[in-house]
This record gives structure tokens, C-alpha cells and sequence, in this order.
């Protein structure tokens, strides 16, 4: 993550009222040629004056790291991790971070000790599905006095994933297909499986629910079977799909995802241009929810 070298300052809102103020104890001071009133009036400048430098300094020696975010879907809230380090040797203090992106979110933290870190997260709504971008993050602080802003601009190369939004019908398709039926199950058993039996190995699959204490007794090659997969696999296909809308076959499929996951029924995806093979458990829910989030429209009419 780069970051600019030097933070910048630039006049907030309250610089307005200062310089009224400033204003008029001048013309009060002139016109009354009152010594007080032009000491109160040269007192304040110092003080606003060595306030800038002080603004500049509080940026000095602080670091944005940017964490990655957890996949959501559309029309939730993304929450993005961020700390804030702190390698210098005097306390920091009012630091905002602000993305520009997200209709300038921002979060604040008032202290970091020195040589230390502090950790925030930056909440805002995901739109829209896909991968999106987080490219730069503003810096800034406004103490001690809040005439001047400094800001120190982020550069960062993180990314975070939005699935479709699940709409539709929960009911599962139960037009099964043939080649989805005669297709090996990626299974990632969970607590709640229940052990259905054991078949006959089919070689080439998934290793991890043979059973090889009857192996150990000198029995052939056998797989555990769960419950959740002796009710067979359920195709969810972009194509079946009766919806002209791109954006709702997705919401559809999204859904049927999370339901199949939900009564870990093994489940697979075809899309235009790509087919993932049944299965279970989080490494294929998300796998499948990916193939979705990063789906290209108009492919299909190619089909």
C-alpha cells in the first residue's frame, strides 16, 4: 500500500470564522487605536499559525494497512477492516479515514499511542455483485485547533467480492439431470451429517471419506455415504431458468445456493461457458456463489 510522502493541509469550514473574527477585532483595533485589542488580535494569529505545522506533524509517522473483506451480498453492508499504525514516538491524535468510494465513509479514531495501532472498520452498502476495487483511502486529521485539515492520500490494490442479492423462489429444482445423477459428490461432511452407509469406491474421487478401517482389515476400497447425499443431486441451470432478466437468474440461483447449502443437499451450477460438479460444504458454496458474483452477461445468447 503506497502512501504520499507529505500530507497536504487545506482551510476547513471553522478557517471562515476565524478569519471574521480576525476581521473584525482588526477594524475594532484600528478604528478605537486600542493596544489590548491588537495584542488579543496578534495573540490569536500566533496561536492559529503554529496550530498548522502541529496539524501536519499529527500525520507524521502514521500508517493505513488495509485488511480484506469478507464476501457479502447486494444490498448488505460491507465491513472493511482497517489499522491504523502509529510507528513514532508521540501519541496521535483525532485520525479519520475516509473512502472516497463509498459516498466518503468515514470512521474515526480520537487516540493511538505512540509506537502503537489502532483497528476500525469501515461499514457501507454493496450495490452491486462482482469484484470491486478499493483504490485509494484519504488520511486526515484536523488537530489541534480544526482550522486546518491535513490529509495524506492511500493507494491501495485491495479487493472485495459482492454476490448477487438471493430473490426468487426457495422451492429447489427437481428436474434432476442424468449426467448430474452419475456425477461424483464433493462432500465436505459436517456435524450434523448423518452416516447413511458405505458403496463401492469410484476411483479418481475425493479420498477423505473412504473408510480405512476396513481397509486396515484387508477390505476393498469403500466410501462413507451421509444422508445429505443419498437424496441425489440437484442441477442448478442457468438455462432452465424462464426469467429474461440476467441480473434476476442470478438473484434465483443465488437463492438456490443458499437453500441447497442450508439442507446440505450436493448441488451443482451450470453457466454459460462453465459447469462446477456437485457437492457440498463452504468451500463449494462460495465457489459457486464466485461463479455468480463474477458472471459476464449476454454469454448466454451465444448458447
Amino acid at each position: 500500500m503506497k502512501a504520499g510522502k507529505f500530507p497536504l493541509a487545506y482551510p476547513t469550514a471553522a478557517f471562515g470564522a476565524l478569519l471574521f473574527v480576525l476581521g473584525a477585532m482588526w477594524y475594532a483595533a484600528s478604528s478605537q487605536n486600542s493596544a489590548a485589542i491588537y495584542l488579543l488580535l496578534f495573540m490569536l494569529a500566533s496561536v492559529f499559525l503554529v496550530s498548522i505545522p502541529h496539524t501536519l506533524a499529527n500525520l507524521a509517522g502514521v500508517k493505513l494497512r488495509v485488511e480484506s473483506a469478507k464476501p457479502t451480498f447486494a444490498g448488505d453492508e460491507v465491513c472493511l477492516p482497517v489499522e491504523i499504525m502509529n510507528s513514532s514516538r508521540a501519541t496521535r491524535y483525532g485520525i479519520e479515514v475516509i473512502l472516497p468510494s463509498a459516498n466518503k465513509t468515514r470512521e474515526r479514531v480520537d487516540c493511538i499511542p505512540r509506537e502503537s495501532a489502532a483497528r476500525l472498520t469501515l461499514r457501507f452498502p454493496a450495490r452491486h455483485r462482482g469484484e470491486h476495487k478499493i483504490e485509494k483511502l484519504d488520511l486526515t486529521s484536523c488537530y489541534p485547533l480544526g482550522f486546518f485539515r491535513a490529509s495524506k492520500k492511500i493507494v491501495s490494490n485491495q479487493t472485495y467480492l459482492v454476490y448477487p442479492k438471493p430473490a426468487g423462489s426457495s422451492q429447489l429444482p427437481t428436474n434432476h439431470s442424468s449426467r448430474f445423477a452419475d456425477s461424483r459428490v464433493e462432500h465436505s461432511s459436517g456435524p450434523g451429517d448423518d452416516f447413511a452407509g458405505v458403496r463401492e469406491y469410484i476411483p479418481g474421487e475425493s479420498q477423505r471419506h473412504i473408510d480405512w478401517k476396513a481397509v486396515a482389515r484387508g477390505q476393498p476400497l469403500m466410501t462413507k455415504e451421509f444422508a445429505a447425499e443419498t437424496e441425489g443431486a440437484v442441477r442448478l441451470d442457468f438455462f432452465e431458468l424462464r426469467i429474461a432478466d440476467i441480473e434476476e437468474k442470478l438473484s434465483q440461483l443465488t437463492l438456490w445456493v443458499i437453500e441447497a447449502e442450508r439442507a446440505r443437499r450436493p448441488y451443482g451450477l451450470h453457466l454459460p461457458g462453465l459447469e462446477i460438479s456437485p457437492g457440498v460444504g463452504q468451500m463449494h458454496f462460495h465457489r459457486c456463489l464466485r461463479a455468480l458474483s463474477l458472471f459476464r452477461g449476454r454469454e448466454h445468447e451465444q448458447e
